[in-house]
Order: C-alpha cells, then structure tokens, then sequence
C-alpha cells in the first residue's frame, strides 16, 4: 500500500529554518551584546585605573613643585649668603690691601732700586722712585709683571737721568753721581687664594730699600 503525504511539508520545513534563523539570529545578538558588556566593563575598569594614575600623577607632581619652589628659594638663599660671604671677604681683602701693597714692593723691588713715593687711586698705584740703572727698573717692571700676586700691569711712565749729590768718603767736598729717576703705574689684583693669602706681620717700609 503506497502512503502519499499530502501535507504541505515545504511549508513546514521553511518554518522551521525561518525559527532556527531567528534563533541563531538571536543568539548571535545575545552572545554579541555580552561581548561588548564585557569589553565596555574592562574598558570602564581600565578607564578607572588610568584616572586614578593620573590622579596620583597630579598628586606628586603638585608636591614636587612645591619642594621644587622650596629648593628654588633655598638657593636664593644660599645664593644670598654667599653673596654676603664675598662682600665680607672683599671688604676684608681691600682693608689690608694696604698692608699687601707695601709688603708686595718689599718683595719686589730688587737691590739698586729705593722708592721715594707711592700714591693709591682706586687700583690704579702710582710709584716714583731712584735707580741705579736702568736694568735695575726693567728687573722691577719684570718683578712686578710675572712674580707678584698682587701686581699686574706694570707701566713705565718716565725714566730720567738726575744728577744727585753725596758727601765723598775723603776730604770736605760733594760728589755728584747720576741716578735714573723713573715712574711707573701698577694696578692692584686680588689673587685667586686672597682668603688663604696672610697679611704681613707689619707694615714693610720701603724707603730705605736697599739704598745705592
């Protein structure tokens, strides 16, 4: 016997693809919308994490600038000190420049040389004095120039042959004797070790030195 279906089974059949379809359909926006729930909370919690970076980031960096002003006016105030610290060292120094200068052209004034005069102006120092040659002022002006540390720039200012008269050693009458006569212009450094530079125990006179 031959069974003939006779339903519309097509129909039936198309039904249910359309169901599985819209199932799929919906699973598939289901399983989509869980995916983008979670990578929207891990995005939240990354989100979350680099604010509270960036809020600990704001933090320090407000305390740094504040030790950063904190430092800045340490600074201004060592710079302060030690700016205080040279001008007692200069006020010091330039009080015993005096004593420095004259001890100075003890030292270098060589033998054959006397000073008659020395004038200060500021730096600028002014010297007059005899000699018996000339090489004589030109050992002074080199003395001055590459020994002293506290001289520089030695400057000849005038040389001249004087006659001088002096007692003779036998008999009542004068002798007369030539000399040169010379000036020169000195200008006073302080030296790089002027703290660690001690004053002389006196003031040197200088104008007996080492007579002709």
């Amino acid at each position: 016997m031959i069974l003939i279906n006779l339903l519309p089974h097509r129909e039936e059949k198309r039904k249910q693809r359309k169901r599985a379809y819209f199932v799929a359909l919906a699973a598939s926006a289901l399983v989509g919308v869980a995916i983008a729930g979670a990578w929207f909370m891990v995005l939240e919690q990354m989100t979350s994490a680099q604010q509270s970076r960036n809020q600990f980031l704001k933090t320090e960096i407000t305390r740094l600038e504040v030790q950063i002003k904190d430092i800045a006016t340490l600074r201004a105030e060592i710079e302060a000190l030690k700016a205080r610290q040279k001008a007692v060292e200069g006020l010091q120094t330039d009080r015993n420049m005096p004593v420095y200068l004259l001890d100075e052209l003890v030292k270098q004034t060589p033998e054959g040389v006397y000073l008659t005069s020395i004038k200060q102006n500021g730096q600028i120092v002014l010297v007059t004095g005899m000699a018996q040659t000339n090489e004589r002022v030109s050992e002074f002006l080199r003395n001055t120039l590459y020994n002293s540390p506290w001289l520089e720039r030695p400057e000849l200012v005038e040389i001249k042959s004087v006659a001088v008269s002096s007692a003779a050693q036998s008999g009542g009458g004068r002798d007369q004797r030539r000399l040169n006569e010379f000036s020169m212009r000195l200008t006073l450094k302080r030296p790089q070790s002027a703290a660690a530079a001690s004053a002389p125990d006196g003031a040197a006179s200088v104008a007996a030195k080492k007579a002709p």
